[in-house]
């Protein structure tokens, strides 16, 4: 049995989790999330916490998968979730046209992102843009559309990436490097 699964969800005031029909609806201060109930889990709501439960504990693979979904769709509705991306390159930089984000990384034109219904992106300074919103996978998700555009790459490091991310960089061409004839 999962020992993730097994743990009940704290729900804090302000927040309710209703179940029925075969899926979870959590609504708080900064949302509503819905999600359907993993088949061979169920969940029950008993008082302040949430349970989920399975009818063949010891072999279902997605037992604590239920839960952890639960558990991020409680968080979202409280807190949300926020994803920082970096960009770095001369001349490269974002701004806000209204709701929509306008990227000018190299390209000929400027790159317009549309973002979906939930996600609020807000840009900090011109080469810093965070992702926000309640739903964990749609913030993970337009995140890495939005470095999909135009990911680093290895020579310089030029391009969109995450806050803190690692890129290995390769050594170039080497110049006046001497070959035999």
């Amino acid at each position: 049995m999962s020992r993730v699964g097994r743990m009940p969800v704290a729900i804090p005031a302000g927040v309710t989790v209703e179940v029925g029909d075969g899926r979870v609806r959590v609504k708080g201060p900064k949302g509503d999330l819905s999600t359907h109930v993993i088949a061979g889990t169920a969940v029950a709501v008993e008082g302040a916490t949430a349970r989920v439960s399975s009818e063949r504990a010891t072999r279902n693979p997605a037992f604590g998968t239920m839960r952890a979904n639960l558990q991020n769709m409680v968080l979202g509705v409280t807190s949300g979730f926020s994803k920082t991306l970096e960009i770095v390159g001369t001349g490269y930089r974002a701004q806000m046209e209204g709701k929509k984000l306008s990227l000018q990384v190299g390209f000929s034109h400027p790159v317009v992102f549309d973002p979906p219904a939930g996600i609020t992106i807000k840009v900090e300074n011109p080469t810093r843009l965070v992702v926000s919103g309640a739903d964990r996978y749609l913030v993970g998700q337009v995140a890495a559309d939005i470095r999909a555009i135009r990911p680093p790459e290895p020579y310089k490091g030029k391009g969109i990436k995450y806050e803190g991310e690692y890129i290995r960089r390769k050594a170039g061409k080497a110049a006046g490097a001497t070959g035999t004839t």
